[in-house]
């Protein structure tokens, strides 16, 4: 537990969220999901929630939430409706790498106004062509006097259209080796103090299967400005690793959406396993039934565990990618397995929008790849154990 906030006000913040996420977030869910409507109202609360800067430095206006704090709060809000929990989070995955690697001066121009919610962001890593492997990017920034000239397109960005801010990974060197010393990151101011695009931005909205109502898209920069002081730390080829070093926060804060997601489709099924009934008893008697419940409620415990270790390590900062890896893997395969369970419990009703779990089923796979693969993470626990345990 972080010094600066004791056990009561760990319980007085989650109590807070618990009233918001039953109050405002559940019952809007589905409406705004099945329209693919972007819930501004919600933002709006957030923003009054402090959420935007929950892990953000009090000097700066913050919260300063540990990760196992900030954990909980995704778990819940993920476990009602997953989607709102990624507007947060690829903002503070943002605002954790400015405040890990920025200059003075870009902490000063920029985490306050992030704090508030007045500068919104994401994280534009991805390429068509570049997801887990970060150093085939293509997008490219030319210096240009006090400028750098962007050209390139990512994509499956988040917070790209109602959001005003991002942290752009480049190649400045397209030619050194190893290709990784190459990248470099800009914080890239979008939109104008009208809320349009500037000059050489393009956004794309993308149709997607779940994790509807958030503004993923594909963005394209064309001959696109961005001074040179907006170079993250200031000094070229660091990008790699400055976005490698954000992370882990993100795996803690996606394992947390899929320990949601799992307890969202665990409690929808032991709730509707009461109310449904079979040759005259409610499906909840039936030991096949049972069998899932009980695999359900354990996998749900053992995500939230892994989580919470990695939390404490990231909150004593110490190396933790094996830990946050594992929390990542196996919760967010929890969310999985819990919504295709639930699935099953709910039978032919599960196929219907009339009910939520089908929601959850389709949020939940996201999770496996998102914030690198569950392929990814279980090469990067191997490798942390060969070293371990190296003859």
């Amino acid at each position: 537990m972080s010094e600066v906030w004791s056990k009561e006000d760990e319980l007085a913040i989650l109590d807070m969220i618990n009233k918001w996420v039953e109050n405002e977030v559940r019952p809007i869910a589905k409406e705004h999901d099945q329209e693919d409507k972007y819930p501004h109202a919600l933002v709006e609360q957030m923003k009054d929630l402090g959420l935007f800067g929950a892990t953000i430095g009090q000097e700066f206006g913050g919260l300063g939430l540990p990760a196992s704090i900030y954990a909980k709060i995704v778990i819940k809000v993920a476990s009602a409706w997953m989607a709102p929990s990624g507007i947060f989070n690829s903002h503070l995955i943002q605002a954790s790498a400015i405040e890990r690697c920025g200059t003075a001066e870009q902490k000063e121009k920029f985490l306050p106004r992030m704090v508030t919610g007045e500068l919104r962001g994401g994280v534009a890593l991805t390429e068509p062509n570049a997801g887990s492997d970060l150093q085939a990017i293509r997008t490219t920034a030319v210096k240009d006097g006090d400028d750098y000239i962007i050209n390139g397109a990512k994509t499956w960005i988040t917070n790209s259209l109602n959001g005003n801010s991002l942290l752009v990974l480049v190649k400045t060197d397209t030619d050194i080796k190893p290709r990784h010393k190459g990248t470099s990151l800009f914080v890239v101011e979008t939109k104008d103090a009208d809320g349009n695009f500037l000059p050489g931005i393009e956004v794309i909205k993308m149709k997607k299967l779940g994790y509807k109502s958030i503004d993923t898209c594909e963005v394209v920069f064309t001959q696109f400005r961005v001074s040179a002081s907006n170079l993250v730390g200031g000094v070229e080829g660091k990008g790699f690793v400055q976005t490698v070093g954000g992370l882990e926060l993100g795996r803690i804060n996606v394992a947390a959406r899929g320990a949601g997601i799992g307890l969202g489709a665990m409690e929808l099924a032991v709730r509707y396993a009461q109310e449904r009934e079979t040759f005259g008893a409610p499906i909840c008697n039936h030991q096949a039934i049972q069998l899932k419940l009980g695999e359900m409620a354990a996998k749900v415990e053992a995500s939230r565990l892994l989580i919470e270790q990695a939390a404490a390590k990231y909150d004593a900062e110490e190396r933790c990618d094996m830990e946050a890896g594992m929390a990542k893997y196996f919760a967010s395969e929890t969310g999985v397995f819990c919504a295709s369970e639930a699935m099953r419990i709910f039978g032919g009703y599960s196929y219907s929008v009339e009910y939520d779990i089908e929601r959850y089923y389709r949020d939940a796979m996201l999770m496996c790849i998102g914030e690198g693969t569950n392929e990814m993470q279980r090469i990067i626990i191997a490798k942390q154990l060969i070293e371990k345990y190296k003859i």
